[in-house]
């Protein structure tokens, strides 16, 4: 079975210079939380995530080299060790935590309003976690991964931007815990190359805060202390 046209990499897209790239960079993951942060509430947040994919869309298929069929190499179920560690770490870790800081939280979603812990449980990987990977993973590596002096600065760098991108939920707990969990997705996804990989890991590490209790840092506002 051959490729389709969509699926071969772009040979007549003209490299953009490094200024033009970190120029895009700085916006896109810099200067967007920064007016998310200053206008929270004012727009609805998935059609922002919404326009956001459409433009990361836009910018792979004019990125030299990049071909849609990226997205659907490297497997999944072969790397099921990394994903049944990453599901025992997030859901040990978001048991300590919520226990710690909020356990009047623990288990509160699906005890008390199971139908839409159970909506949030069908679409998030779709209407959250697929878009964010698409432009926090493979946006990001493959036409900014050129600005980095190697992978460990890469996936450093990766972390931050993924931290700085939930600056708008206005407190540490969701920042911090984005951080982390994009090193860990960016390591992932640096390793295998896959972005059904990163997906799963995003939607897994989503599910797990959203049903044990830390879901709420994750809301769309702050989260009094």
């Amino acid at each position: 079975m051959t490729d389709t046209a969509g699926d071969q990499p772009s040979a007549s897209a003209k490299t953009p210079s490094r200024a033009r790239l970190w120029t895009e960079c700085l916006l896109l993951f810099g200067g967007v939380p920064a007016l998310m942060l200053a206008t929270v509430g004012m727009f609805p947040l998935f059609p922002v995530l919404a326009v956001l994919a459409v433009v990361a869309v836009v910018l792979l298929a004019a990125t030299p080299g990049f071909a849609w069929r990226e997205l659907r190499e490297g497997g999944l179920l072969r790397h099921w060790r990394i994903l049944v560690l990453f599901t025992a770490v997030s859901v040990a870790a978001a048991t300590v935590l919520t226990l710690w800081l909020r356990p009047e939280w623990f288990l509160a979603f699906p005890r008390y309003a199971p139908e839409r812990w159970l909506l949030v449980m069908t679409f998030y990987p779709l209407v959250s976690a697929l878009p964010q990977e698409l432009i926090f993973r493979t946006l990001f590596f493959r036409r900014y991964g050129v600005l980095f002096p190697g992978t460990n600065a890469l996936i450093a760098a990766n972390a931050a931007v993924f931290g700085v991108g939930h600056l708008f939920y206005q407190n540490p707990v969701a920042i911090g815990l984005s951080a982390f969990a994009g090193a860990v997705i960016a390591w992932a996804y640096a390793r295998t190359g896959s972005f059904a990989l990163a997906w799963a890991l995003h939607a897994i590490g989503g599910w797990s805060l959203f049903t044990i209790g830390l879901g709420r840092y994750f809301y769309h506002g702050a989260i009094p202390s």
